[in-house]
């Protein structure tokens, strides 16, 4: 089973609900991975503490030109979606920053000037944390595309019964390549106007994937109750209420688990793994 924890927007405690389920479920002896997607800013880590067995660059294919075969037809800039790459009067700019991959240029090119070379953007770590096994990556300072990044994430995922995947804040393309093919999804938010707004968002994002969803509110009691409202006006199931509670707030700062750091928690979490599961 897949399940990804999401969120319309960054610090409303994603990787709490994350680490803490893929925690609980190995606790009760099912075989769990959890999978930080959030490759521009992971920090499972430091909760989990894994030790790493291996690192894997990751990389994309940019097109690269032999101007001596160039016969400057345009076939490349015409199919490019992204304006990658582009065919002047007398070269070919290729722009990497923009190139997504996807070989277009090369296929159509009647004269085979452009190959394909490799652009390292990042990396991808996995290792274990206790029973949990744990992979994580990160995208190289200055790229900007995090999507080739989170597909090697996901490709390293072992085989296990249960995978979590914590997907990076927003609705955007980073986002949906973390949730697309997930069993459920959780949506984490906050009751504030702020939190509410992008939740909205969230959840448009989710139902137009089609997936399954539920909502997990956190710091519950420190807002007003409009998100429940909104939750129940759109018939979406309030999986979990996690009190506004200054004693997870500082296991949070010290980098503890939650459902270790106050005893009171980890039944939360274990009704949460139970009712998506």
């Amino acid at each position: 089973m897949k399940i990804a924890v999401a969120s319309g927007k960054g610090g409303t405690g994603k990787t709490t609900v994350a680490t803490n389920l893929a925690f609980v479920a190995a606790r009760a002896g099912r075989r769990v991975a959890y999978v930080d997607c959030d490759v521009e800013e992971p920090n499972g880590h430091i909760f989990l503490k894994p030790q790493f067995e291996s690192t894997s660059a990751v990389g994309t294919s940019i097109p690269q030109v032999d101007e001596a075969k160039c016969t400057h037809c345009g076939l490349c800039g015409e199919i490019c979606q992204y304006k990658a790459i582009a065919p002047l009067a007398e070269t070919v700019l290729v722009f990497a920053d923009l190139c997504h991959g996807c070989g277009g240029c090369s296929l159509v090119c009647p004269v085979g000037a452009i190959t394909e070379v490799v652009h390292e953007t990042g990396e991808v770590q996995v290792g274990s944390a206790g029973d949990v096994r744990f992979v994580h990556g990160r995208l190289n300072i200055g790229q900007p595309m995090s999507p080739p990044v989170i597909r090697a994430v996901r490709k390293a995922v072992p085989e296990v019964d249960l995978a979590i995947f914590d997907a990076p804040p927003g609705t955007s393309c980073p986002v949906i390549e973390s949730v697309r093919d997930a069993d459920f999804v959780i949506l984490v938010t906050e009751p504030t106007p702020f939190g509410l707004n992008d939740l909205k968002l969230a959840v448009e994002m989710v139902h137009a994937l089609k997936l399954p969803l539920g909502v997990v509110i956190n710091r519950a009691g420190m807002g007003d109750r409009e998100t429940s409202a909104f939750c129940r006006q759109k018939n979406l199931a309030i999986l979990e209420e996690i009190p506004d509670d200054r004693r997870i707030a500082e296991a949070y700062s010290r980098g503890e688990m939650a459902c270790e750091a106050v005893a009171d928690y980890a039944r939360l979490f274990e009704r949460l793994l139970e009712k998506v599961t």
